[in-house]
């Protein structure tokens, strides 16, 4: 298991740093897509799959990094769920739209971002990904 100096040492210079699960297999295909979309940019990638110790980075807790996206941006703060994607979308081409409707529209983003989460978080748990 990598320790919090070699995930630093990998990702000397990282602004963004993402938090995800590689053991849910919907999760891991946006994130597959959205590494692709970025690989230019400056981004530590942390599965929390295989390195679940890696939230101890931002004091998060396992679980909630399984149910949802966490982004640690350049400047230290957390975010989650859809304010998580929109942070990464703001940074790749072609998606910046997406990231201004996402922020903007909020209070439909939200509780639709949370209820997916929600199911998938629970069909994983059934299916015993984790």
């Amino acid at each position: 298991m990598k320790t919090e100096k070699s995930r630093t040492t990998e990702a000397a210079g990282a602004i963004t740093t993402v938090y995800y699960n590689s053991a849910c297999p919907v999760c891991d295909a946006g994130i597959r897509d959205q590494r692709q979309r970025m690989q230019a940019c400056n981004i530590n990638w942390v599965d929390v799959h295989t390195q679940p110790d890696a939230v101890s980075d931002f004091n998060g807790e396992l679980e909630a990094v399984r149910e949802r996206l966490h982004v640690r941006d350049g400047s230290g703060k957390v975010l989650t769920g859809e304010q998580a994607l929109a942070a990464l979308w703001s940074q790749t081409r072609g998606r910046r739209w997406l990231a201004w409707l996402t922020l903007r529209l909020g209070f439909l983003t939200h509780p639709l971002y949370n209820l997916i989460a929600r199911q998938l978080y629970r069909w994983n748990r059934r299916r015993g990904h984790w």
